[in-house]
């Protein structure tokens, strides 16, 4: 066997043991190699770094993007629930309505009534004169039996509904001062409250001696302050970089999924599948972190057991949005996976895209059907994005591009494939199916 390396240099022989002669360079006896060809390990392992490389920053990125979509849930809740006027009013009304609510609302008002009237002064004067010695126990009765009826009272339509105005009034004045509109409150020491006086005139009818109680009355009775003026600068520095985040966030985290797919070349569809854990996760740590963050809330703001049952309703009811948003993030994230399962190798993948390829093959089917979804998704409104126009746009995209992508696919693997097929396989399937029923019952 005659073996040639050319390098560039002078050759010598030398005879083998078998009696070959092999060519030997002078510069490889001489114990050096001049060579401008490149050697084939390093060339291999260029490749192999970079894939690595890359393989790595898309990893990376997809851990990032789930994070800051973890930290966009908080902010968009935040902006969506306590700071739109819509939003927090409605809300309001939900607290209301939640009977541990309404029953430190009523104690709150009926305490403001006997801390700013003289109650008892005020039945004595109604009690006849033989009477008036009785009018401290009359007052002490009556303060029990009032924080049941005002909190019967505060169930219905005219009260619900002074306390829905109530806030609605305070959430605008806020959302005015912390937008740059707050000259008063800036400027004159002045505060943001919420104004309870309405419900207090109620609370004072039905006392029985609603009239004189009312005209004495301070104006700062039942006047809760939501903010002080100097508070007004740290609160507007925190709902301005609050709607910031708000978007940025969402923005960053789907750029950024998107660009981990990108760069994925040979494995995305198993990089979109870690985009979908990826959401799920979020998700599912706003929750745990919602949980957490509640219990911690209700031990430091319960000063008695008795107020608890309140500010845990009140925390369940304010974060109702967040638990929406988190829950859609979840289900986003499910959805992405069983798409990329639905694009994979696996057999029953497969299967489910044979049955559906004479369908995706045809446009009017494909986008038939996507429509359908679309207008179902519209009127259900399952997710907070669903019902937002501008989200909702970039689902139904994104929905569009899985749909072409998937049609492609299936016309690549199965361009023969017929209705009469997909329709002959479910009949065997249903027939398996009915002989595997009789033969269990049986």
């Amino acid at each position: 066997m005659v073996c040639a390396l050319v390098l560039g240099g002078r050759l010598h022989t030398k005879t083998t043991r078998a009696g070959a002669i092999e060519v030997v360079p002078t510069e490889l006896l001489n114990g050096r190699v001049e060579s401008s060809a490149p050697e084939p390990a390093a060339a291999e392992a260029t490749p192999s770094s970079s894939g690595h490389a890359r393989r790595g920053l898309t990893i990376a990125l997809i851990f990032v993007a789930s994070l800051l979509s973890f930290l966009a849930l908080p902010a968009v809740w935040l902006d969506r629930q306590a700071l739109n006027t819509d939003n927090w009013t409605e809300t309001s009304s939900e607290l209301l309505e939640n009977e541990a609510i309404r029953t430190q609302i009523a104690n709150y008002l009926v305490e403001q009534i006997y801390a700013n009237v003289d109650v008892q002064g005020e039945l004595a004067k109604v009690l006849p004169p033989r009477a008036a010695p009785l009018a401290g126990f009359a007052a002490g009765g009556l303060q029990q039996v009032a924080d049941t009826g005002v909190k019967d009272l505060l169930g219905r339509p005219v009260p619900q509904q002074a306390w829905e105005a109530a806030n609605r009034r305070a959430h605008t004045l806020l959302m005015k001062v912390v937008d740059g509109g707050g000259d008063v409150v800036g400027t004159s020491g002045g505060e943001v409250t919420l104004d309870l006086k309405a419900l207090l005139t109620q609370t004072a009818d039905r006392f029985g001696v609603g009239g004189r109680v009312e005209q004495k009355l301070p104006a700062s009775a039942g006047q809760i302050v939501i903010l002080k003026s100097d508070q007004l600068d740290t609160a507007q520095s925190a709902v301005h970089a609050l709607q910031t985040a708000a978007v940025v966030l969402v923005v960053l985290a789907l750029l950024l999924f998107m660009l981990a797919v990108f760069l994925a070349q040979g494995w995305r569809r198993e990089a979109l599948r870690a985009c979908g854990f990826g959401l799920v996760a979020a998700g599912a740590a706003a929750l745990v972190a919602r949980s957490v963050a509640g219990d911690y809330l209700v031990d430091s703001l319960a000063t008695t057991d008795s107020v608890k049952p309140a500010i845990e309703a009140t925390w369940t009811i304010g974060t109702s949005l967040l638990v929406q948003a988190a829950w859609a993030t979840v289900w986003y994230g499910v959805v992405i996976v069983l798409v990329a399962w639905l694009a994979g190798p696996t057999r029953l993948a497969t299967s489910v895209r044979r049955l559906k390829a004479p369908f995706l093959r045809e446009p009017r089917y494909a986008w038939g059907g996507l429509a359908v979804i679309v207008l179902l998704l519209i009127a259900w409104g399952p997710t907070p994005a669903t019902r937002s126009p501008l989200p909702m746009l970039f689902l139904i995209a994104l929905l569009a591009l899985g749909v072409e992508a998937l049609r492609r696919q299936t016309a690549r693997e199965f361009p023969d494939a017929t209705i009469d097929d997909t329709l002959n396989t479910l009949r065997g399937w249903s027939s398996s199916a009915r002989r595997q029923i009789s033969r269990d019952s049986s």
